[in-house]
């Protein structure tokens, strides 16, 4: 009886240490160019979308208030607006799955179609971002 349940025990145990390792792998995609990488993050229980564009064919003044990289992050509120924001980091991971182009992907209001042309983003506010080599929108 007690081997049954120290083995119910380690079963649990592991089953707890994948559930926790799932948990931490990020939520998102990559565009199949892998110049685009987006992830989802909760913040103060409210959703939030972010992509970083790896490369532009040209880059946006930085504002005087960025002291940190500017032009290639944006972000939106699941219920916000959206924009390029200042940031010192990169959400790119190789690891995320590839959004194939034509397909979609949604989550908690958020819908992304990755084409051929560039990535499109909004909530559920029509609010978002279009995102390419040679352009950026934000609408």
């Amino acid at each position: 009886m007690t081997q049954r349940l120290a083995t119910v025990a380690l079963g649990l145990s592991l089953l707890a240490a994948s559930l926790a390792h799932a948990q931490d792998r990020p939520i998102g995609f990559l565009t199949p160019s892998k110049n685009i990488a987006c992830q989802f993050f909760t913040d103060n229980g409210q959703g939030v979308l972010r992509c970083d564009i790896m490369n532009l064919e040209t880059r946006p003044r930085r504002p005087a208030d960025c002291e940190l990289e500017w032009g290639n992050a944006f972000e939106m509120s699941a219920k916000g607006s959206a924009g390029r924001i200042c940031v010192g980091d990169t959400i790119m991971d190789p690891s995320l799955q590839v959004l194939s182009y034509g397909e979609v992907w949604q989550r908690a209001g958020f819908t992304c179609r990755s084409e051929p042309t560039g990535l499109t983003c909004f909530n559920a506010m029509q609010r978002g971002f279009s995102l390419a080599r040679a352009e950026q929108k934000v609408f």
